[in-house]
């Protein structure tokens, strides 16, 4: 059967079985940054947003995201281009073997929409269905911490992980760009 979907913004037709979970139709599709861990929902490896909202996707039939729109962690930001979560788990050293890294910042870029000032303990809680075997969480919690300051504060995270902009004076601050090809450094600012 054909199923519609919204994947990282772009309308799809994808092939798929009446038995397909979410997570085996997106891996089929190249979208492989949801990892297969458990396949019963309990390590949160497979988290990704359905219409918004934090989804373990192996355990979610593709029939029920039907004409829904799912981000992956491929769509929530670059190499070049880094979303502040995404930051601040690099600049946190909020990981070791990766694994579980995906689907913690999809729950965590969730968590931030949903409250973007939260204490230790809300973090704590909001990461408490995705496992992670390495961290014992201590730099992935300040990360998340970390990564709602700056997003609460409104300062813009360059690439190289230095402000883009301070967004009280206006000022471009640690601002670079190494590419010749975007124009980002013409015009006005």
């Amino acid at each position: 059967m054909e199923i519609e979907l919204e994947i990282n913004g772009v309308e799809r037709t994808v092939d798929a079985s009446k038995s397909d979970s979410l997570l085996d139709v997106l891996r089929r599709n190249g979208y492989t940054g949801a990892k297969r861990g458990c396949d019963t929902g309990a390590c949160g490896f497979c988290t990704v947003h359905v219409d918004g909202e934090p989804v373990k996707a192996c355990v979610e039939p593709l029939t029920k995201v039907q004409d829904a729109s799912v981000e992956t962690i491929e769509g929530l930001g670059t190499q070049d281009d880094l979303h502040p979560v995404q930051q601040a788990f690099v600049e946190n050293t909020a990981l070791q073997c990766g694994f579980c890294i995906p689907g913690m910042i999809m729950r965590s870029t969730a968590l931030l929409e949903a409250n973007p000032a939260p204490t230790e303990q809300e973090v704590r809680e909001a990461l408490s269905d995705n496992l992670c075997r390495c961290t014992g969480y201590k730099k992935i919690v300040e990360a998340v911490l970390d990564a709602a300051e700056k997003m609460d504060s409104g300062t813009a995270v360059a690439a190289d992980g230095g402000r883009a902009l301070d967004s009280d004076d206006g000022v471009t601050t640690e601002a670079t760009c190494s590419r010749t090809d975007c124009g980002c450094m013409e015009g006005e600012q």
